[in-house]
């Protein structure tokens, strides 16, 4: 800056103490962020029977993604230098933060993930052919893709999520976490992006399937938004 710039603009600070006037590139940029909110369906309750009942993604969507959202807005209050960070960066410091905000963030983001992965099933689309050609090059064909997606939600012992990820060498692969967790946190036995996961808590499922998780796990299949996927699976390739 010209001295004779700076001159001015101290003489005009003096004359107008109030107004802070500063070069563009000094004007300081302060982090803010309003507390996180539910999402709305991308469809109507009733739009995934008969695979997964109104009554259930009702309960779901307003009772359970509520809580998580409501409780991590209230134990990011406590910390505000936690509530200037994204969902995204939180849930991948996940090993770093308290109990509370962990499981309720996981639960905010894997739910928000959930909602947008199922379609109407007159929507639900097909893999787009290079998602299409990675699963079979990765599993041999896509019902043996399926058979293991079934077998790692199945085996989740208690309440979890199964996934299918691209890891960071852009392999495609399979994985289960407890809980809220997700292949994004640093707590993950396997990290990676997520394109497709599933909730196999019992509130997921438990009204239409009772312990029968696996027929849950094999009637999802009908509601699997494809071209989402085939989005997201095209976005982890790019990176």
């Amino acid at each position: 800056m010209k001295p004779y710039h700076l001159t001015i603009l101290l003489m005009l600070a003096v004359l107008y103490p109030t107004t802070a006037i500063l070069p563009a590139q000094a004007q300081p940029v302060l982090p803010s962020r309003s507390p996180f909110s539910l999402p709305a369906l991308p469809y109507a309750p009733a739009g995934l029977e008969p695979a997964i009942d109104a009554k259930t993604m009702t309960i779901h969507h307003d009772k359970h993604h509520q809580a998580y959202v409501d409780a991590f807005n209230k134990a990011l209050a406590d910390d505000p230098t936690l509530a200037t960070l994204s969902l995204e960066q939180l849930v991948s410091r996940a090993g770093t933060l308290s109990a509370g905000i962990r499981n309720n963030a996981g639960g905010h983001w894997n739910h928000s993930f959930f909602w947008k992965t199922m379609a109407p099933p007159t929507s639900v689309g097909i893999p787009s052919p290079a998602l299409q050609s990675a699963i079979i090059a990765r599993f041999g064909s896509f019902d043996a893709f399926k058979s293991a997606f079934k077998e790692a939600g199945t085996k989740r012992f208690g309440s979890g999520w199964v996934w299918l990820i691209v890891e960071k060498d852009g392999t495609l692969s399979i994985t289960s976490t407890p809980n809220q967790d997700n292949p994004l946190m640093d707590v993950a036995e396997k990290r990676g992006t997520p394109i497709l996961g599933n909730d196999v808590w019992e509130h997921a499922y438990y009204l239409k399937y009772q312990n029968r998780r696996a027929d849950y796990l094999d009637g999802w299949w009908q509601v699997v938004n494809w071209a989402a996927v085939s989005d997201r699976f095209a976005a982890a390739s790019r990176r």
